[in-house]
């Protein structure tokens, strides 16, 4: 049975490792050159700046939450464009030269934006006020594509990080932009009110289901993880687009057989091929755990935001444990 499983899960890897290839030669192209006119993709709805303070977002959780606060006070540029997966992307020049005329870039940091150091010190816009999210919050160790240790930069998928990054926003706008101070702290209390009440959601909803093993996409969920008493089990790395190998796969279908997983995790913004074939080879069924890393342009259209988007990972965490 054994030799069975081993000689499918190698069929299995030759058959999805030619999907992800193709899926990857249809996806966005992540140089610098292709991202050039689909750049600044998701801006405040195109309202007339004037004097507002020019705000650069690294990638879409850091646009919502910059804007939640801002609202009206300012002009939000989200850098990586609508249906980008962010871990590769880097600036595209009109990115750079756009740079140059901002007020305040804020970057997750964690790892995420490899890009930051180099991009900013090459800037002669000395005044632009780099806000790293992540300052303040304890950070996770994760494994990374070469096998080695590097800190999970997924920071946002625990609301209560989420919230310390939107503090981290408000208080860098308060900063560049005093006057408004009193918008955006009361922006922050009422959007700081809704995550908490998501928070204890999760934890009354989460708290009551027996099952606490997830299998997903890529390692993405340890903080969520953490905060809920979950366990993820993850096919792929820290990076999204990372690939399992044919012993990776034998494990993951192992561990779904053992613990009776019925539900395998992928992604939007990556192909869905290798949790597909896994589930395929132990019954299971597929939903989307989405690890908020950007949304489509579908989603952008319909007025998703993270609340929403993490309330929908929620009914899927109930319904795959339940």
């Amino acid at each position: 049975m054994k030799k069975y499983v081993t000689a499918a899960i190698f069929l299995l890897v030759s058959i999805v490792f030619t999907a992800c290839s193709a899926k990857k030669e249809e996806s966005p192209v992540k140089s610098t050159e292709a991202v050039t006119e689909s750049s600044n993709a998701i801006e405040d709805n195109g309202i007339n700046t004037g004097s507002k303070l020019k705000v650069y977002t690294s990638f879409y959780p850091l646009y919502d939450f910059a804007v939640k606060i801002g609202g009206d006070k300012i002009k939000v540029t989200n850098l990586v464009p609508a249906g980008t997966e962010p871990h590769d992307w880097e600036p595209a020049t009109t990115d750079i030269l756009s740079l140059e005329k901002g007020n305040i870039l804020i970057y997750n940091g964690a790892g995420l934006e490899h890009w930051v150091e180099q991009v900013t010190a090459s800037l002669e816009n000395k005044d632009l006020l780099l806000v790293n999210a992540s300052d303040g919050i304890t950070l996770i160790q994760g494994n990374d594509e070469e096998g080695g240790s590097s800190y999970d930069p997924h920071i946002w998928l625990s609301i209560t990080n989420a919230k310390k990054e939107m503090e981290n926003i408000k208080n860098a706008l308060v900063k560049a932009d005093p006057d408004n101070k009193d918008f955006y702290e009361a922006n922050f209390m009422k959007y700081g009110a809704e995550f908490d009440a998501l928070d204890a959601k999760f934890k009354e909803k989460l708290s009551e289901l027996p099952d606490k093993d997830i299998v997903v996409a890529h390692q993405a969920f340890a903080y969520l993880c953490s905060d809920y008493g979950l366990n993820q089990v993850a096919i792929e790395g820290l990076g999204a687009d990372s690939e399992p190998d044919a012993k990776r796969m034998a494990e993951i279908v192992d561990f779904a057989r053992n613990k009776n997983i019925k539900t395998i995790f992928f992604e939007e913004l990556v192909s869905p091929k290798v949790a597909q074939a896994i589930a395929s080879e132990i019954g299971a069924s597929t939903d989307v755990l989405n690890p908020l890393e950007g949304l489509t342009q579908e989603q952008v259209n319909a007025g998703e935001d993270y609340l929403s988007v993490m309330e929908e990972n929620l009914n899927a965490l109930v319904k795959a444990l339940q």
